[in-house]
């Protein structure tokens, strides 16, 4: 028989290989990979956790209409779906977005299976929710809903997503690069505005003490508020660092 070092070794390699083979798909599509997210850990809690959500709901249906019994004996086949789900899910951060990809067999196996890729780009994230009902905890299975920005849309129009072994880790280092896009962009943005007054006046016709004409004066006053547009700009994005760094803690 085989020591437990050598099994741990083992499920270490396999999940090098599978991390491998993932990051080779994601880079060959011109992507580079900051972080996947795994599933494989919680194969067993998830399947486990969808059943019982299952048998609960069947039973319901066996009072009311007796249509639960069908769904009672559609469990083997049910539980075969939910592995093949779980097993197929990728979820990776790039540069640019997040990206989300499952393959499902349909409710009838026999007729093929559901691809369904999302991508969610990183500068309309708002926040990364990490979820768990009473029934998820008693499992240990967590939810992670991914907020958007701009208006307020209702909850169901988040990317939700089941099963991710650890959700604190991905929703790290999902706002840390939120952040670091939002200081690029904020530089970059500041940048423009200091050349601004350099563009505006030229040196090789300095500004004369006798005399102020209108077009200097106008050209001070622009000069004045791009200045005190800067101010409010880091104000602001020091504020929104600072509950940035809240969250992420």
């Amino acid at each position: 028989m085989e020591s437990r070092d050598e099994v741990m070794e083992v499920d270490s390699l396999e999940k090098g290989l599978l991390l491998t083979s993932t990051a080779e798909e994601i880079e060959a599509n011109d992507e580079t990979i900051l972080y996947a997210a795994s599933f494989q850990e919680m194969e067993e809690n998830f399947v486990k956790y969808q059943t019982a959500q299952w048998v609960l709901y069947s039973l319901l249906l066996v009072l009311a209409w007796g249509i639960g019994l069908f769904m009672l004996l559609y469990i083997p086949v049910r539980r075969f779906i939910l592995r093949k789900d779980i097993r197929s899910r990728k979820l990776f951060l790039t540069p640019n977005a997040i990206v989300y990809k499952v393959t499902r067999p349909v409710p009838f196996p026999c007729f093929g299976v559901l691809q369904k890729e999302k991508h969610v780009l990183l500068r309309s994230v708002a926040d990364v929710v990490i979820e768990q009902g009473y029934l998820q905890s008693l499992f240990g299975v967590y939810s992670l809903r991914i907020e958007n920005v701009g208006v307020r849309r209702p909850p169901s129009d988040d990317v939700k997503i089941q099963g991710i072994a650890n959700p604190n880790a991905f929703r790290k280092a999902v706002m840390m690069r939120v952040s670091n896009m939002r200081n690029e962009i904020f530089s970059r943005q500041a940048s423009a505005l200091e050349d601004i007054p350099h563009m505006m006046v030229s040196p090789s016709k300095p500004l004369r003490h006798d005399s102020t004409p209108s077009g200097e004066v106008l050209l001070l006053q622009k000069l004045e508020e791009v200045g005190s547009s800067v101010k409010r700009m880091q104000t602001l994005f020091e504020e929104q660092q600072s509950q940035i760094t809240e969250s992420i803690d």
